[in-house]
């Protein structure tokens, strides 16, 4: 028998995405937020509402970064989601996260996360808060790589559980994408 919740924003996996934006000043900044993922081969998209610094950068620099969320950084990614930068602009140093200036965009990325998706705003929908980016690169330290491949259980991504509010660790391979179905077929 199942047993009936309504509806409500529950889904798994949600990853935990760290949303870094660079404001006026150059000043870097970072959120992290649950509610988003791919939404074309080249575009990802995230519900983030108008009030956040964040987002308030975004739309004025056309740019920003997402970085997969860590188990070892738990603690650090969850204190940039529950601190606004609108009330505490040195959040970022207070976490102990240090930046470089993206590659290819004008955003930062967070040295201490080992992947990012570097990406121009495409549209961001203050009714929705529906934000869609432009992915233009993928940049992942060697630590989390396996001949020459992001590991997942290397990088050791976390997802928001919001029926528990917890973190949980993904990386555990239990299949062949493209290749298992076959099987059946």
């Amino acid at each position: 028998m199942r047993k009936n919740f309504g509806a409500k924003p529950i889904t798994y996996p949600q990853p935990v995405f760290i949303i870094a934006s660079y404001d006026e000043n150059g000043k870097p900044d970072a959120m992290n937020a649950a509610w988003g993922g791919i939404c074309g081969d080249k575009e990802i998209s995230m519900c983030l509402s108008a009030g956040h610094k964040t987002v308030k950068n975004i739309l004025k620099r056309k740019a920003f970064t997402v970085s997969m969320a860590d188990a070892a950084h738990v603690a650090e990614c969850d204190y940039v989601g529950i601190v606004s930068a609108n009330k505490e602009p040195d959040k970022l140093e207070k976490a102990g996260f240090h930046t470089v200036k993206a590659e290819n965009i004008d955003a930062p990325v967070i040295e201490e996360l080992p992947m990012a998706v570097e990406c121009r705003l495409v549209s961001y929908d203050q009714d929705s808060m529906i934000m869609i980016g432009e992915i233009v690169n993928v940049s992942a330290d060697e630590s989390v790589l396996t001949d020459g491949k992001i590991d997942p259980a290397k990088l050791r991504p976390i997802t928001f559980d919001p029926v528990n509010n917890a973190y949980c660790v993904i990386g555990e391979k239990v299949g062949n994408a493209f290749s298992d179905g076959k099987k059946i077929k």
